[in-house]
């Protein structure tokens, strides 16, 4: 991976299946999460890091007291290890929690939101700014879509388009209307619209794929009989105006490899690869993406997930904030 110089914005989503694992015994981390945190995420500086499955890190109310120590003693550990703020967000009806990490020399660190109703499991969401443009907030949120429920996904994503809304697209011409900026990145736990992508549509109709619950989870059945991947939340952020970074570098960069597989390498019962880990940016900041990677977790065995790390020019993001030129025309990118 690129060594971050200091005119990048650094943006990370990591899935670290189920946290790492449970402590080897009191007070000792797990290999995985040591090996996680030490040797990826420190390494990498972010400047924002967004986590999707922070399960030993967060605790219900009804926890016991050793159990609501383990949690803190980790989630310390992990802000120790990167030297950044953390934010966790609250457990829903699902047992891994998001939250998010943000470095307080790149941003001016705002409110942070609950969303305890409609999501399976709430993101973390938390008002940023950038110090040379602090009349400008930055929305930004990690998320974990519903694993098993395809209506749920819609209903999650209409949500998330709220913290969209805020961005007023359509009032870039009025300098006085208010405006901000909007990163989500999160695990979809669906496909994006498959126009250009690398990773083969799965075929749902294949022998291989013995897990039709699964199957159930991540396609829609049709009048025909034949099954369509679920695409709902790629296609709502494509239709308001939200760009996935990964495709901005593909297509304006030259940076293919920004749309590998994030998941599914060791599942071919599942139908195998596909890229269900994602950002979308609004239409400004996304050109200021100078380099998206997928960092490869799960041969590496520490994780199921591969990470995401989009870079961003310091500089263009300044004058994307203040909207010094035109946003890029919804779904421009998947055309």
């Amino acid at each position: 991976m690129k060594t971050k110089d200091s005119g990048v914005v650094r943006l990370v989503l990591m899935n670290l299946e189920h946290d790492g694992g449970p402590e080897e015994r009191r007070g000792v981390l797990p290999a995985r999460w040591r090996q996680a945190y030490e040797d990826v995420l420190a390494p990498l500086e972010p400047d924002w890091l967004g986590m999707t499955e922070l399960t030993y890190s967060q605790t219900r109310p009804t926890a016991t007291a050793a159990e609501k120590a383990a949690a803190d003693r980790r989630w310390q550990a992990a802000q120790d290890t990167l030297g950044m703020r953390g934010f966790r967000a609250e457990l829903g009806q699902g047992r891994n929690p998001t939250g998010l990490f943000v470095r307080e020399s790149a941003f001016t660190i705002g409110p942070q939101h609950h969303h305890p109703k409609v999501f399976r499991t709430p993101p973390a969401n938390v008002v940023l700014r950038l110090p040379e443009v602090p009349e400008v907030p930055i929305i930004t949120a990690a998320f974990h879509s519903s694993y098993c429920n395809p209506r749920v996904r819609e209903a999650e994503a209409y949500e998330l388009s709220s913290l969209v809304d805020k961005v007023k697209a359509h009032h870039v011409t009025d300098p006085d209307r208010p405006r901000a900026a909007c990163w989500l990145f999160g695990d979809c736990n669906e496909y994006p619209v498959p126009i250009g992508e690398q990773v083969p549509e799965i075929d749902w109709t294949s022998p291989e794929i013995t897990d039709v619950v699964h199957r159930r989870h991540r396609a829609i059945k049709q009048p025909d009989g034949t099954w369509k991947s679920c695409t709902s939340l790629d296609e709502l952020m494509l239709d308001i105006g939200m760009h996935d970074p990964a495709r901005f570098a593909a297509r304006h960069l030259g940076q293919p490899g920004a749309l590998a597989a994030t998941a599914g390498h060791t599942r071919p019962e599942q139908g195998g690869e596909s890229r269900i880990d994602r950002g979308a940016m609004d239409a400004w900041t996304v050109q200021s993406v100078v380099r998206v990677e997928v960092l490869d977790m799960q041969r590496r065995g520490l994780s199921d997930h591969n990470a995401l790390v989009v870079d961003l020019s310091r500089r263009r993001l300044i004058q994307a904030l203040h909207r010094r030129h035109a946003p890029l025309a919804a779904w421009s990118l998947a055309a």
